[in-house]
């Protein structure tokens, strides 16, 4: 199973695409196990400074941007 992760402090961007990964998800039928990351000091340790960060199986693959269904789409194939 995919681990998929959303690294952001909660704002509209971060959010949107948190929705993006779950409407994607749903679009391709692939099971993951979607976590959001909010906690400054968690973010801290994957060294990023730029939100939002799309992370699928501990790589970042999107940042500093909304990350759009269709990429997200594309990325998990």
């Amino acid at each position: 199973m995919k681990e998929i992760k959303v690294l952001g402090p909660g704002c509209p961007k971060c959010k949107t695409t948190y929705t993006n990964v779950l409407e994607a998800l749903k679009q391709t039928n692939i099971e993951a196990n979607v976590v959001k990351v909010e906690d400054i000091e968690e973010m801290m340790k994957y060294n990023v400074l730029t939100t939002p960060v799309l992370m699928i199986d501990e790589q970042i693959k999107i940042k500093g941007r909304v990350a759009q269904v269709n990429e997200i789409v594309e990325l998990l194939r």
